[in-house]
């Protein structure tokens, strides 16, 4: 294992591979997993500060993936709930998102919650596009309020 883990940990190794580990590492954070892609952000930024506006891109970019992929696992998680159910759940949150509609994904950038919120979106079958909009909208805003609030306390 160690063979190919190595070259793999050496070849995303920041700096000079730095944009692709941030896009991984965005991506995995937007899942269910517990990670937060605020950290490599900073730190790349803080190492090459001429990579501001591409890294926020990237991390926007793969965040933004690792939502739509959560999404999808809310998709395929309803009709397999409704396929072994033959019913559709009834919650006071699902019904309160579903006024919401695809806007409430401007809030998929809350820790918690957010991620969570995406999967709701596929579970409630809203409509992709819409809701791929506003959730790249909401992580693009989140990190650029916590790049430029670490830059104002922590100048590169």
């Amino acid at each position: 294992m160690e063979e190919w883990l190595n070259p793999l940990l050496a070849m995303l190794a920041l700096p000079e591979y730095g944009l692709s580990t941030l896009f991984l590492v965005a991506l995995v954070s937007a899942t269910l997993l517990p990670l937060g892609s605020e950290p490599a952000l900073f730190g790349l930024i803080q190492l090459s500060p001429h990579l501001l506006w591409p890294a926020i891109a990237v991390a926007t970019a793969g965040n933004t993936l690792g939502g739509v992929i959560t999404y999808w696992m809310g998709y395929g998680a309803e009709k397999a709930y409704e396929h072994l159910t033959h019913k559709h759940p009834k919650a006071r949150l699902l019904n309160w998102l579903g006024r919401l509609g695809p806007k409430s994904l401007l809030l998929s950038w809350l820790p918690i919650v957010g991620d969570p919120l995406c999967g709701v979106a596929g579970w409630l079958e809203m409509p992709f596009w819409r809701c791929l909009f506003y959730m790249a909208i909401g992580k693009l805003l989140r990190y650029l309020g916590m790049t430029f609030a670490l830059l104002w306390f922590f100048p590169a």
